[in-house]
């Protein structure tokens, strides 16, 4: 393949998944407007027309928002590759360390990319906080807050990336020509490392966990945990508030060390039964071993993502399609660089795919917990976290398939409201 034919199919990738991406966003904001005016009949005993108005602005304002976004993003896409800014970046970081310290000079163009690229959209996510969460109510973070967040993340980038990186380029540098098994196998051990490790080290860096105090709502927590054999290291309380009014429960890391943990937003908005319910909703992901799938499943997308990169990266058409010229020797880091950022692009149709797998799991954790708990209690949680996070009650389906990876309210709703009549009957 030439560079040319290389560059035309790259551009074609990114312009076609573009537009898919807009053509979806514009269908869900005509849905979400044509249907803004009346709660959907299912919840119309349980949602306010107000609540309901508020979760399609709330949508809408964030679609359209989710637009400029994406002109931005695809902007910067084409600057870094075929306008050649990867390439002067490469030129640089070469002209620095590239006859010294080989290595470290391709730690340093990734790095520099990713600097790049995160400070471009630093004003996004500032948007994001402080303008559109802020406007319905959610945000709870102070700007200082938000800057000792973008602190701390950097710094435990640089200190968990780097010496990966730089792990991971050396074995592309010296270990032959299957490299990428053996990279694999480090990707795959440190995503097991942090698993282990970020319930007890990582998290508690930006947040506070503390007990789920004893009472009535720890004795429901741990007669369910019990009634289902499930075995954790502990039952915490997180400080969701201090960031946003959003609530949420999740599990935590692996074997030994998984911890179940609730946001005191959401503890505080749900009673007993609810909270019972939601969590056994989480359980049925164990039980049904969704999440040692979605582990498995992650691992064997890596393992093929390496196997493609170790072809890619003995292709010349490869770099040069994509505006680059690597160095004898020196195309480790390029070629890192470019198959993250070009992949999207030849990725995104294959979303709905793992979108239906995920919802499919929704469904079955769903069947779970109104099994072990109460299909009734879970419809009246789901229904108040609905309103409390103003999610939309009515998503296009088109878009919903593609990006949604949790049913659409309606249908899950229906399917939990059948399962309660059948427990009744």
């Amino acid at each position: 393949m030439s560079a040319e034919t290389f560059s035309l199919i790259f551009v074609i990738a990114l312009l076609l998944s573009t537009l898919l991406k807009y053509w979806l966003s514009s269908r869900q904001i005509r849905h979400v407007a044509r249907h803004r005016d009346q709660v959907p009949q299912q919840f119309g005993d349980r949602i306010s027309l107000a609540s309901h108005q508020r979760a399609a602005d709330y949508t809408l304002t964030r679609h359209r928002f989710g637009l400029l976004a994406l002109a931005l993003e695809v902007l910067i896409l084409v600057v870094l590759t075929l306008l050649g800014g990867l390439q002067s970046l490469y030129g640089w970081t070469q002209d620095w360390l590239g006859a010294s310290h080989p290595l470290w000079a391709g730690v340093a163009f990734v790095l520099a990319v990713f600097t790049i690229t995160s400070v471009l959209e630093l004003p996004l996510d500032w948007y994001r906080q402080f303008v559109i969460e802020a406007r319905y109510g959610f945000n709870r973070m102070s700007l200082r807050t938000w800057l000792i967040d973008g602190l701390k993340g950097a710094a435990l980038g640089l200190a968990l990336g780097v010496p990966l990186l730089a792990v991971l380029l050396g074995l592309m540098q010296s270990a032959g020509t299957w490299w990428w098994l053996w990279a694999w196998l480090v990707w795959v051990g440190f995503g097991i490392l942090m698993m282990l490790v970020f319930p007890t080290w990582i998290a508690p860096l930006f947040n506070r966990f503390e007990p789920l105090p004893p009472g009535s709502t720890r004795s429901r927590v741990e007669a369910l945990l019990a009634r289902c054999g499930f075995a954790s290291r502990g039952l915490f309380v997180m400080d969701g508030s201090k960031r946003s009014s959003h609530g949420n429960a999740y599990f935590t890391g692996i074997g030994h060390k998984k911890r179940i943990v609730f946001f005191d937003t959401l503890l505080s908005r749900l009673d007993d039964d609810e909270v019972e319910a939601v969590l056994a909703h989480e359980l049925g992901h164990f039980k049904h071993r969704h999440v040692l799938k979605r582990l498995v499943l992650g691992f064997a997308i890596s393992f093929a993502g390496f196997a493609v990169l170790g072809l890619l990266m003995q292709q010349p058409w490869f770099f040069q399609g994509l505006g680059m010229t690597p160095a004898p020797g020196q195309a480790q880091a390029p070629a890192l660089v470019l198959f993250m950022l070009a992949l999207p692009a030849f990725l995104f149709p294959l979303q709905p795919l793992g979108s239906f797998f995920s919802r499919r799991d929704e469904f079955e954790a769903d069947r779970f917990a109104a099994r072990e708990s109460a299909a009734g209690s879970l419809v009246k949680a789901l229904v108040k976290l609905y309103d409390d996070n103003a999610s939309t009650l009515t998503p296009d389906p088109l878009y919903s398939a593609f990006y949604d990876s949790h049913p659409p309210a309606m249908i899950r709703i229906q399917k939990l409201q059948e399962a309660h009549a059948l427990s009744h009957s």
